[in-house]
């Protein structure tokens, strides 16, 4: 099981290239991909999201909010920000999502290797992006 981040989820709704698109192409079609809460909430803010798309991204499993995820995920990202990173709120949502399940993410977003450098995060990700 993989989890897709935004960014990498758009690309590959849009016909994108990379290593991230290939992984989550390759979840698609083993049925080993979800999506954490944060990232159906992103993807659903675009108001020209096509309808066809909205119910795809409805329709895909999504990682369950747990017990104390909320409070976790806040002391996670105070916890980054004492270390002097920047973590944006929505990024520490999706990592505490991945956290909670042990679920690696898939992105093509550089702001995700704190959460790996500081929180354990396991990260798949695209080839210019993340190394």
């Amino acid at each position: 099981m993989i989890c897709a981040d935004t960014n990498s989820m758009i690309a590959a709704l849009g016909g994108e290239l990379g290593r991230d698109v290939d992984l989550i192409r390759n979840a698609l079609r083993d049925r080993s991909l979800v999506l954490a809460p944060a990232v159906v909430s992103e993807l659903l803010s675009d108001p020209e999201l096509p309808a066809a798309i909205e119910q795809y991204v409805l329709d895909m499993p999504q990682l369950e909010i747990t017990p104390g995820y909320w409070e976790r995920a806040g002391k996670l990202r105070a916890r980054m920000l004492r270390q002097h990173s920047r973590p944006k709120l929505a990024d520490a949502l999706i990592a505490q999502s991945c956290l909670d399940h042990d679920v690696p993410l898939v992105t093509r977003d550089r702001d995700f290797i704190s959460f790996q450098k500081f929180a354990g995060l396991r990260l798949l990700a695209g080839p210019s992006r993340v190394q």
